[in-house]
């Protein structure tokens, strides 16, 4: 078990930058579907997830080719590229994933509690208006190159590993 939290004071500076990351990470998780196929298929497991303060990569299954995998997802980290059509089709998922949570009354009702109760955090209404307002591909790019400068790296390895 690998898990490693790249953080980012970056992302909680405004609601555009919480929105860039999320779609940042949903086109990472896109770009890694078919080259991380066959680590699937050998039942290693991997997953990216938008936290709060930053990335949180997770990685499972057998130790010797557990590395292999961890060493595609961070390649694929440093040389993220993207197509216009591929950031066009993850913007409009984000705008459905994001109204979806705005029509539920439970899911809103958290956002809001964890609004009152955390100190700077963005509410989901303003991701939603930021992304309805429109991102812009360079906007994108800049972030995840400022994001890349700015990181803190906490890791965790669990199981049979050698130093």
């Amino acid at each position: 078990y690998v898990r490693f939290h790249l953080i980012s004071p970056l992302i909680q500076q405004s609601a555009e930058n919480i929105v860039l990351f999320d779609t940042f990470v949903n086109i990472l998780s896109h770009n890694l579907g078919e080259p991380a196929y066959e680590a699937d298929v050998a039942q290693l497991e991997y997953k990216l997830v938008a936290g709060e303060y930053g990335l949180v990569i997770r990685v499972k299954g057998f130790n010797h080719k557990l590395p292999l995998l961890f060493q595609l997802i961070i390649d694929y980290l440093s040389d993220f590229s993207f197509t216009p059509a591929v950031f066009e089709m993850i913007t409009e998922q984000l705008k459905k994933t994001y109204f979806n949570i705005l029509i539920k009354p439970e899911t809103l009702a958290k956002d809001v509690r964890l609004l009152i109760l955390e100190h700077g955090r963005w509410s989901m209404i303003d991701k939603y208006q930021t992304l309805m307002n429109g991102l812009s591909i360079d906007a994108l790019s800049n972030f995840v190159r400022a994001f890349k400068s700015q990181l803190f790296v906490e890791g965790l390895v669990q199981g049979n590993f050698t130093s």
